[in-house]
């Protein structure tokens, strides 16, 4: 009986593990420091995401047409820990954060959202990107090249 017991709640972990991990996919993080830790241990690269995400057009097509969808989601949840630094106009946002996000933005020297800047564990910038058309498919195909040229 606890033989059965023990395999019972054993299967129960590991599938509510699986559900757990499952669940954060495509969970974008807003604190930096946590970003490239996680980024670290896990060996996957920071997409970091600067954005007016409720006032910038173009900010609210790409999260729209690209970072919304699951197929763009499913990949970035295996290469890149995602990283939203926003800069909204209509809602409010912690003081701290938005601290971290101006500082941010002078670090990097981010004039112009949207600005997509893919970074090594460190905070390194390895590619700056924006918009691009041709939704998740499309979007997906240049992050795979900057992957490549990473690895170089």
């Amino acid at each position: 009986m606890k033989k059965a017991l023990f395999a019972f709640v054993s299967v129960l972990i590991m599938f509510s593990s699986a559900f757990l991990s499952a669940d954060e996919k495509g969970k974008w993080m807003t604190d930096f420091e946590a970003a490239k830790k996680l980024a670290e241990k896990n060996k996957l690269l920071i997409l970091a995401d600067f954005s007016g995400s409720d006032w910038c057009g173009w900010c609210i097509k790409l999260d729209k047409e690209v970072f919304s969808k699951k197929e763009f989601l499913d990949f970035a949840a295996k290469k890149f820990v995602l990283l939203m630094v926003d800069f909204p106009q209509n809602k409010k946002i912690p003081a701290s954060l938005k601290k971290q996000n101006d500082q941010l933005a002078a670090k990097y020297k981010v004039e112009g959202f949207p600005t997509v800047l893919i970074m090594d564990s460190k905070g390194k910038v390895i590619q700056t990107m924006g918009y691009e058309q041709g939704g998740p498919a499309n979007y997906i195909k240049s992050l795979e090249k900057v992957i490549q040229a990473s690895k170089k």
